[in-house]
């Protein structure tokens, strides 16, 4: 009995640990759903109040450019090696240099965006060609890194595809095997005709009977009349009277 009540504890607080580690996951995936929701918000009104500071005039909007292009040049280089890097190992070295470059677009960044509050706008301008090389250099090497990725895996899907195309050209031709010309079967011979006995080999034919009148002289259809005799005791003929 005491053994029976044991186990039934043992799957008790089996069950209880299981229920509460499944709570912390579900909380922890829950906060960073929050977490990236809010992140995702938040860098939507930051892009969203960069565009309406571009319109205005001055240096701040040459500020506000710049941070925009670094933004969005980081970004779709970052999600460009994030979806190639799982299929190619060598865009995981890709990325090691891509979050050393990071850095350094967070820096830029940061300091872009204390400049854009700063009151004294002829030291702003003074400042704007160091801050705009500095942009395109950190901008270039992320367009590199991104088309260099896309070029990669672009030739990759070109190598894969032809591949593809010769297998099925391949598997296309083996179920047509009926279209090829197949060698043509010259028809057997006839047999030949059994040769005569005590005659020349070849074919002969029986012999009709002909009929014994065809070998006889052809008579004439109706005999001649003969001439009848005369006797002493007959009269002459008498001519008919025409009248």
């Amino acid at each position: 009995m005491e053994a029976v009540i044991a186990v039934f504890v043992l799957l008790f607080v089996l069950f209880l640990v299981l229920g509460t580690y499944a709570a912390v996951k579900a909380v922890g995936a829950a906060k960073r759903g929050v977490d990236r929701t809010i992140d995702q918000a938040r860098r939507t009104v930051e892009d969203h109040t960069l565009r309406a500071k571009t319109y205005v005039p001055g240096p701040v909007s040459d500020v506000a450019q710049l941070r925009l292009r670094l933004r969005t040049s980081m970004r779709a280089t970052q999600a460009a090696l994030d979806a190639g890097a799982p299929e190619d190992e060598s865009l995981k070295e890709s990325l090691q240099l891509f979050q050393r470059l990071s850095a350094h677009g967070h820096e830029l960044d940061g300091e872009l965006k204390r400049l854009e509050s700063e009151p004294d706008r002829v030291t702003l301008a003074q400042r704007l060609p160091d801050l705009r090389a500095r942009t395109e250099r950190i901008t270039q090497s992320a367009d590199s890194l991104r088309w260099a990725a896309r070029d990669r895996a672009r030739r990759f899907a070109a190598d894969d595809l032809d591949s593809l195309s010769a297998q099925i050209d391949v598997e296309a031709g083996a179920l047509r095997h009926w279209t090829k010309a197949e060698p043509s079967v010259a028809p057997p011979p006839w047999p030949e005709a059994p040769a005569a006995e005590g005659g020349a080999a070849g074919q002969t034919w029986p012999e009709t009977p002909r009929s014994d009148s065809a070998e006889e002289p052809t008579r004439a259809a109706i005999d001649p009349p003969a001439p009848r005799p005369t006797y002493p005791w007959q009269k002459k003929p008498r001519p008919e009277s025409t009248t």
